[in-house]
This record gives C-alpha cells, structure tokens and sequence, in this order.
C-alpha cells in the first residue's frame, strides 16, 4: 500500500477519479429506463407517477421500498415492469411492454443490490414517444 499511495496522489492531482462501480453496473439499466420510462415519468410526469428522471429519484425509489435491493420479484417497481397488460398498472402501458432482454437486466440489477452512482445522473427519454392506449 505504501507504494501505491503516491501513484494515487498523482493520480488525483491529475484529476483522475477511480471509475464508480455502481454507475458502470447502472449503465444498462439507464439505457432501458431512458428508452422505457422516462418518457412518462420524467420531468412532465403527472404527479400521481413516481419520478424516474435521476438517480437521487430512484433512490428514493429504494429508501421507500418501491425497489428491494436483493429481491427483484419483491419489488414493486419490477412487478409493474413484467405484468401481463391484462393487469391493471402494467407498465409501459399496455400494448408496450418491454423486451426480455430489458426485463432480465432491470432484474440483475435488482438482484445485484439496485446500486445508483455516487453522484446524481440526470435521465433523458431517448427514442420514439411510447403511445399510451
């Protein structure tokens, strides 16, 4: 360690930062919520509809018990995610649901600790508009 501690030094005198494992874990997860979520509940969402639009939201989402790190099938947030459209409060909105590929990485992520970066990321909708039925 003591070696390693002036290379360190250099590295932050640098402005270097060591790479936040739980953003490059988020990363994915951003990707699905940005083309999935965000385009109804972000930052023109009715005030009935929990906020996705940054990671202090979706921690909130975890502190509140909406997202149970550890237990994805417990979670609130991924039941709504992998409801049949029959089931009222299916989301995205019936008609739309999200691939299997989009499902089983919002379940890892769950499963993994549903870790956010340290620091705030704002969330962008990217994509066409998902028509509401």
């Amino acid at each position: 360690m003591k070696r390693l501690l002036p290379f360190l030094l250099l590295l932050a005198a640098c402005g270097h930062k060591p790479a936040d494992p739980a953003a490059t874990a988020f990363a994915p997860v951003r990707a699905v919520l940005e083309t999935q979520c965000v385009h109804c509940h972000g930052d023109n969402r009715l005030s009935s509809m929990p906020p996705i639009n940054d990671t202090r939201a979706i921690a909130k989402l975890i502190s509140s018990g909406w997202i149970l790190p550890g237990k994805p099938e417990a979670s609130r947030f991924f039941q709504v995610v992998t409801f049949p459209d029959e089931i009222p409060g299916a989301m995205p909105p019936s008609g739309h649901a999200i691939s299997k590929k989009q499902v089983q990485i919002l379940r890892d992520w769950i499963k993994a600790g549903a870790r956010v970066p340290a620091h705030n990321v704002k969330l962008s909708p990217q994509g066409p508009l998902p028509r509401s039925v």
